[in-house]
């Protein structure tokens, strides 16, 4: 059996000892770089596929009857054109508010929304994950450009900012997070058939694809995004497991909580990192002043400001 194949390790306590810790809102923006994400992929799809004169070249029949690229291309426009347009043009009006008011969005700004995303999860979001990190990094820039024009005119207190800091100040203890996929069988011989095909070369997606019976994980190669060690939003055998598994290595077979058998896989490691009160004030003052808002707002507020227009109209 391989090196990888250690014993696990029992979960740590939090920091503070297992307080009860307030987390600042991320439902909102997990939800937007999800359609992001998808945004972004089909219209990279959509450019890959060279113009054809007239779109008559098969691209597919059934029964000696074919589909046309006009025909393929026009369902995909129907099906997600406009999301994907809807996406391009938010993007475009972010940049230009970020000229407009002189908003500048930093790298280490980046880094930080990236680490609280991680370590944040409430449960398992598998197609934002999917993303690619320089993606990523491109959908957290636009979210913050539109947080940072939302909350220009909202002054929040010092003593607030610094307070929420001292109450909190675990939250930016960011802990390993270990990018994880998943193959689920219903039965130890079946766990042994599926390590026996990754010994002998078959890559993990692939067999997660073919043999996992959790078809939601499954459909994605088993993927089922950055886990964190003791993390409560996953399976406790997961959770325990995760961080002694080398990257590219597998587990041994884990009885999970429902009975069934779980093998999973590491493909990436983000390393923890420690946020001080001056990386993360002006973070905790935008969420803050964000609570205050009445409602949610999107990008397409700013539409009429910077003389937006689509095909689809109003």
């Amino acid at each position: 059996m391989s090196s990888n194949h250690n014993r696990t390790r029992p979960p740590s306590l939090p920091a503070d000892g297992g307080r009860p810790r307030r987390r600042l809102k991320t439902k909102p923006l997990l939800v937007l770089l999800v359609i992001l994400f998808v945004g972004n992929l089909l219209w990279f799809i959509a450019w890959l596929i060279p113009n054809q004169p007239g779109g008559a070249e098969e691209v597919a029949s059934v029964d000696g009857e074919e589909i046309t690229r006009q025909e393929w291309m026009a369902a995909m426009e129907e099906l997600h054109g406009r999301d994907t347009l809807l996406e391009l043009v938010n993007e475009k009006v972010m940049a230009t508010a970020a000229k407009e008011y002189n908003i500048k969005v930093s790298d280490k700004e980046i880094d930080l929304e990236l680490a609280m995303l991680r370590s944040a999860q409430e449960g398992v979001d598998k197609t934002l994950y999917a993303a690619d990190e320089e993606q990523l990094r491109d959908n957290l820039k636009t979210q913050l450009i539109l947080e940072k024009v939302l909350t220009k005119d909202i002054v929040i207190d010092d003593k607030a900012v610094e307070s929420f800091y001292q109450e909190n100040q675990s939250l930016y203890d960011i802990k390993d997070a270990y990018r994880s996929r998943i193959i689920v069988v219903d039965s130890a011989a079946e766990a042994d058939k599926a390590i026996s095909e990754l010994e002998n070369g078959t890559s993990f997606e692939a067999l997660a694809k073919e043999r996992s019976i959790d078809t939601a994980t499954g459909s994605l190669g088993g993927d089922i995004g950055y886990i964190t060690k003791g993390q409560s939003s996953v399976d406790s055998k997961i959770a325990e497991t995760v961080a002694t598994i080398d990257v590219d290595g597998w587990s041994d077979p884990l009885e999970m909580e429902d009975g069934r058998i779980a093998i999973l896989s590491v493909t990436e490691k983000a390393e923890g990192q420690t946020f001080s009160y001056n990386d993360v004030k002006e973070h905790i003052s935008r969420e803050l002043a964000l609570e205050q808002l009445p409602q949610s707002v999107t990008p397409e507020a700013f539409w009429r400001e910077f003389d937006a227009k689509w095909f689809y109209g109003e």
